[in-house]
């Protein structure tokens, strides 16, 4: 069994990949969750990735990385702390699933310090493909998060994801974890939403086995 510490900086996530490694494979993954709430508050007020987030950041990543085999980080905003094999981001495996399954990619997000973040990450992995890459901001999203109205979130994220459809896209990534759920809502022949928790456990999964 794998041992796997999340780290999260919305309590929410931490359901949302419990249930994501029950469907893959279940008793295959032991997921453990610790909540740092307070980097991505800082991270809101800063307007990013400081110095001393970074630093804090990296620390819990070390103190996670001592009893066990890996950390992922669920943050997209963090995302640049992930360094290797045994740190990962949430949102690695869902770009490279994004850019090998279409040639028009849209990417939303939620929190306005995610963007930057996801932007370099997509378009990283585009060039492998040669996929064209469009972020889009979901308006009005992240405000109903953080007031706790997750299912009229999860249905302005729906939306958003069928407009780029609608727009021309064949994938949609759905850039953060807390958007998840939105996935199930889009019914839509044109192209797919893709989400990350799945992406990501199971990319650690194939690369152990």
């Amino acid at each position: 069994m794998i041992r796997i510490a999340c780290l999260h900086t919305a309590p929410s996530n931490v359901a949302v990949l419990e249930a994501a490694a029950a469907a893959i494979r279940p008793g295959a993954l032991a997921l453990s969750h610790t909540l740092r709430a307070d980097l991505l508050a800082d991270m809101e007020a800063a307007g990013g990735l400081t110095a001393d987030i970074r630093a804090r950041g990296s620390a819990a990543i070390d103190a996670l990385l001592a009893d066990h085999d890996g950390v992922l980080i669920t943050c997209s905003s963090l995302g640049a702390l992930a360094n290797g094999a045994s740190v990962q981001r949430v949102d690695a495996a869902l770009a490279r699933a994004a850019v090998r399954s279409g040639r028009a990619v849209t990417v939303l997000c939620a929190s306005p310090t995610t963007v930057r973040p996801t932007t370099d990450l997509f378009a990283a992995a585009a060039v492998e493909t040669g996929a064209v890459v469009d972020t889009r901001m979901v308006d009005g999203a992240w405000p109903l998060f953080r007031g706790g109205d997750v299912d009229a979130y999860l249905h302005r994220i729906a939306e958003a994801a069928a407009m780029a459809l609608s727009d021309g896209a064949d994938v949609v990534a759905l850039a953060q974890v807390s958007m998840s759920g939105a996935a199930e809502l889009v019914v839509d022949p044109r192209g797919r939403v893709l989400a990350s928790p799945a992406a990501a456990l199971q990319a650690w999964l194939d690369s152990v086995t």
